[in-house]
C-alpha cells in the first residue's frame, strides 16, 4: 500500500474531531482528538472530505443511539493474535462489559490478559472494534488509548453506569 493512497477525512462527534483513514471506501484507522484537537493527518495522505460516508453515517448514529453493531467496511492489519483479539471485542454486545481475563479465554490464551491490554491499545478502529467496552477484573478502568474520561464517557453513553462497572460479578453481562 502507497501512503499516497490513503485518503482521509474529518469528521465532528460530540466527543471531538474524528481522524478517518483508509483507502477509497475501505476505512483503516479511526483516530480520537487529543485534548479536543483533531490529529494531523499523514502529509502523505490526500483529504478527500466525501470518503467513507458509511462509516460517517453510522458513527453518526451511534452518537445518536440509534446503532448498536457497525456494519461498515474496514481492513484490519496485525499480527493473528491481535486479530483474533479484535474479533472477540467485535462480538461484545453494545452496553455490556467484559474483563481482559474474559477475552483472552476467547482468544485461547487464559492467561494473556496483559497481552489483550496491548492488543486492544493497538486497536486502529476504535468504538468500531469497542474496545471500550473491556475493563479491569476488579471492574477498574485500566488503559484506553482516548483517555479513561472518554472510555467513562463511551460506556456511560451505552447506558452503563460507574457503579455497575464496579461490580466484578456482572462482568461480560448487558446491564
Amino acid at each position: 500500500m502507497n501512503a499516497n493512497e490513503i485518503q482521509f477525512c474529518y469528521h465532528e462527534s460530540p466527543i471531538g474531531p474524528l481522524l478517518l483513514s483508509g483507502m477509497e471506501d475501505c476505512l483503516h484507522a479511526l483516530s480520537f482528538p487529543v485534548d479536543g484537537d483533531a490529529i494531523p493527518a499523514d502529509t502523505a495522505w490526500r483529504e478527500n472530505p466525501d470518503s467513507f460516508a458509511d462509516a460517517r453515517r453510522e458513527l453518526d448514529a451511534y452518537f445518536e443511539k440509534k446503532l448498536e453493531r457497525f456494519t461498515v467496511s474496514y481492513l484490519l492489519k496485525g499480527s493473528q493474535f491481535q486479530l483474533s483479539v479484535w474479533r472477540a471485542l467485535s462480538s461484545i454486545p453494545y452496553g455490556s462489559i467484559v474483563s481482559y481475563g474474559e477475552i483472552a479465554k476467547r482468544v485461547g490464551k487464559p492467561k494473556g490478559a496483559q497481552a489483550v491490554g496491548m492488543a486492544n491499545h493497538a486497536n486502529p478502529l476504535p468504538i468500531i472494534i469497542p474496545c471500550h467496552r473491556v475493563i479491569g477484573a476488579d471492574g477498574s478502568m485500566v488503559g484506553f488509548g482516548g483517555g479513561i474520561d472518554l472510555k467513562l464517557w463511551l460506556l456511560s453513553h451505552e447506558g452503563i453506569t460507574p457503579g455497575q462497572i464496579c461490580s466484578p460479578g456482572q462482568l461480560g453481562f448487558a446491564f
